[in-house]
């Protein structure tokens, strides 16, 4: 009995051994840099899109009064996408305290390629497509600078999900539905290395008075 419950002990810390080597690798990663968000802003969809902010208003049916055959008697009601936008730059992995830290070079720029959107309730009901939007993906292209920062525009909330449920049925509605927007975005540097990193913003969903 003693043998055979070294034999398991020895086991179960392999297992752990390995499975704390993978998670390392996978929050750590090969690229000697990592990805920030400085800034991550909503804008509600418009005609006319306001200024961007920290949380967003996402109308879900917006009542346009121009052009014609639209009038202020007769408004079309429209839908509008509603736009995010991000900031981001890298950042060195190691810093070497006291003394002086390798700054990114040309290799360590990322490129982006790629988005994801989740949306969660704080109420714990994330049921896609009954109690939260659905998520969704897009690509996405531009290079964030090895010193400096760069800004990239990208769909938050789509058309279609204000054609579905549950966001539909808030036209008729004075509920309002608030979720976070879990924003992921993914990249390589120069030399391959995967990145990726995730921002967060406040959605409240409903049918707001018209801009």
């Amino acid at each position: 009995m003693t043998m055979k419950w070294l034999k398991t002990l020895g086991l179960l810390a392999a297992l752990t051994a390995s499975s704390v080597s993978c998670g390392s690798v996978i929050r750590d990663g090969k690229s000697p840099v990592y990805l920030v968000i400085e800034e991550l802003l909503g804008s509600r969809g418009a005609p006319s899109p306001g200024t961007a902010q920290g949380m967003l208003l996402s109308d879900v049916i917006t009542n346009v009064t121009s052009p014609p055959p639209c009038t202020a008697e007769r408004p079309c009601p429209t839908i509008f996408n509603d736009l995010g936008r991000a900031s981001l730059r890298i950042s060195p992995k190691n810093i070497n305290p006291g003394g002086p830290t390798t700054a990114p070079t040309l290799n360590n720029e990322v490129t982006l390629t790629h988005y994801w959107v989740n949306y969660r309730r704080s109420d714990g009901r994330n049921t896609p497509g009954v109690d939260v939007p659905h998520s969704f993906g897009g690509g996405l292209t531009g290079t964030i600078p090895a010193n400096g920062s760069a800004e990239f525009v990208f769909e938050l909330v789509r058309h279609i999900a204000k054609k579905e449920s549950p966001l539909i049925e808030l036209v008729v509605s004075p509920r309002i539905i608030q979720a976070t927007a879990e924003v992921t975005f993914y990249g390589r540097d120069q030399v391959g290395n995967e990145l990726n990193v995730t921002g967060y913003i406040l959605c409240d969903f409903g049918n707001f008075g018209d801009q």
